[in-house]
């Protein structure tokens, strides 16, 4: 999941179907929450217990042209799977695939399924990376409701101009499709 669907922090939509598993395989690019449903979606296909997670991050390393569009260094709703193994939840995120990591000087996280693998805080050459800032917690199935809310009250401003009305970039209406469907 992580290197094979391409992480594409612009590709934010308010359309259910885009939050879909079988969607974010397809167009094998996605943001870090599609992303996290495919691999919540995945490890329920062959039995592996798993839930959504949420978490707000500073993103110390993002682009201009990312800051510039959001308006903001703070990514709210960072989706990332946890996992239930040997007892425990672990928690992954497969959101930067190796590429983009190599491009900002990251390393990539590797999953071993002991430990948790979550952005680390500092570049390979010693810059602040990621931050968590809140914790939004764990989901059974996908708030996209909520997540589609909060995306409006904080990025609406900035996205509205983005070549696709406001309504259809962050319409919180509709069902809330589960992982996988």
């Amino acid at each position: 999941m992580r290197d094979g669907i391409r992480y594409d922090p612009y590709s934010i939509t308010g359309d259910p179907a885009d939050y879909r598993a079988s969607t974010v395989l397809a167009q094998r690019a996605a943001y870090c929450i599609p992303k996290a449903v495919a691999l919540t979606a995945l490890a329920r296909a062959v039995g592996i217990p798993a839930r959504l997670g949420f978490a707000d991050v500073r993103n110390h390393l993002a682009s201009q042209k990312l800051l510039a569009r959001l308006g903001t260094d703070l990514f709210i709703f960072h989706g990332y799977t946890e996992f239930r193994l040997a007892g425990r939840w672990v928690k992954a995120t497969p959101a930067f695939n190796i590429e983009l990591c190599e491009r900002f000087g990251v390393r990539p996280l590797d999953f071993d399924g002991r430990g948790g693998a979550l952005f680390h805080e500092y570049s390979s050459d010693g810059r602040r990376h990621m931050e968590y800032v809140a914790d939004r917690g764990t989901f059974a199935d996908l708030p996209l409701q909520e997540i589609l809310a909060a995306f409006a009250a904080c990025y609406g401003h900035v996205l509205a101009g983005a070549g696709r009305d406001r309504d259809e970039l962050f319409d919180p209406r509709g069902d809330t499709p589960a992982p996988g469907t």
